[in-house]
């Protein structure tokens, strides 16, 4: 069995970047490029071949690259995919923190209440106050958001960076991912859909304009990205969640708790914990709801929901199908107690009306 140093970080392999804008050279050579926002995804990796698969995946040509304030050279795609799917890693794959760079590298990094370095109160904050966000990048730090997550389709084991400085958009990209962690506690990984969406706010009369990356689950229906941790098939093929038995999901195999329950009653009360867990419908018309009625009606009627055979009749009891005739049983509680659809029905299992 191996061993790890506790106080080290357990991080995949950065295999490269996503970005969300690039740079093109200036007319004039003394000054620097100029920016340009994307409306595509742009990836960038010291590795050509990562490149590579992904202009053939996603579309764009393949070129050298050395980022702005560097010396090596990095290999760089402009995509032509507004959109991309990819796997957020167990555990909370954002960091975020209001950062100020300099040429001696980071120099502030706070969390908007604490200067980490220096231990000090957020020091723009008590310079310029709760609007010091608008003023320069210059003169204040800047809101820096990192996520990592996995592209499936292109080589190798590791993760891609995307990085953002804008403000609006680490307030979006934050109530993603955590709608992602609250579904998950951070115990598996998700499968999610990335999209550049171009917004716009009015400050004193002036219009940004600013892009956000959205990152929201991508999966066949919102309960299974709310239903707990998935396992890695899942992630990498969602499509069978679609299929998925119940208890791969993360919720009891009510049925089969059902079908060892010795009264209806018992039953009710699997269906009532079922109902408080949000598996099934108040109103009685999902499949659960149906098959719990159906073991509830077959153990009124003295049937074996597992076997379907006749326990504690008399032959004279059946019809010529050999069916059991069901019993109706009044309920005092209220008619929203259970499903609007009746409770229990009376067609037990394997039968027809009876």
């Amino acid at each position: 069995m191996g061993s790890r140093i506790v106080t080290m970080k357990r991080q995949a392999a950065e295999l490269g970047r996503i970005r969300t804008g690039y740079s093109r050279p200036n007319a004039d050579p003394s000054k620097r490029p100029i920016p340009v926002k994307s409306e595509t995804f742009v990836l960038s990796s010291h590795s050509r071949d990562y490149v590579a698969a992904a202009a053939e995946l996603w579309g764009g040509e393949v070129e050298q690259w050395t980022p702005q304030n560097q010396r090596v050279e990095q290999y760089r795609v402009i995509t032509r995919a507004r959109e991309i799917r990819a796997i957020l890693p167990a555990g909370d794959p954002l960091s975020q923190s209001y950062e100020m760079w300099s040429g001696g590298g980071c120099s502030r990094r706070c969390d908007g209440e604490v200067e980490r370095l220096s231990g000090q109160p957020c020091l723009c904050l008590a310079r310029y106050g709760p609007d010091w966000h608008e003023r320069s990048p210059r003169e204040v730090c800047r809101p820096t958001s990192r996520i990592t997550v996995m592209l499936p389709e292109l080589p190798d084991l590791g993760v891609w960076r995307l990085e953002s400085k804008s403000f609006y958009a680490a307030d979006a990209m934050a109530g993603g991912v955590d709608i992602v962690l609250q579904a998950t506690d951070g115990r598996s990984m998700m499968p999610v859909r990335m999209w550049i969406e171009q917004r716009s706010v009015v400050r004193h009369g002036e219009t940004k304009n600013f892009p956000v990356v959205m990152v929201v689950p991508s999966l066949p229906k919102l309960r299974h990205a709310l239903a707990g941790p998935l396992t890695t098939a899942a992630a990498l093929d969602p499509g069978m969640l679609t299929e998925r038995p119940a208890i791969e999901t993360g919720r009891p195999d009510y049925l089969a708790e059902a079908a060892s329950c010795r009264s209806a009653d018992e039953v009710r009360e699997i269906w009532h914990r079922a109902n408080r867990a949000g598996h099934v419908n108040r109103d009685g018309t999902d499949d659960l709801s149906r098959q719990l009625m159906q073991i509830a009606a077959a153990i009124e009627a003295g049937v074996d929901p597992v076997t379907d055979e006749v326990s504690g009749r008399d032959e004279a009891e059946l019809d010529a199908d050999g069916a059991v005739e069901a019993e109706l049983v009044e309920d005092d509680e209220p008619p929203t107690a259970y499903p609007a659809a009746g409770w229990p029905p009376v067609t037990p299992p394997g039968g027809g009306a009876r």
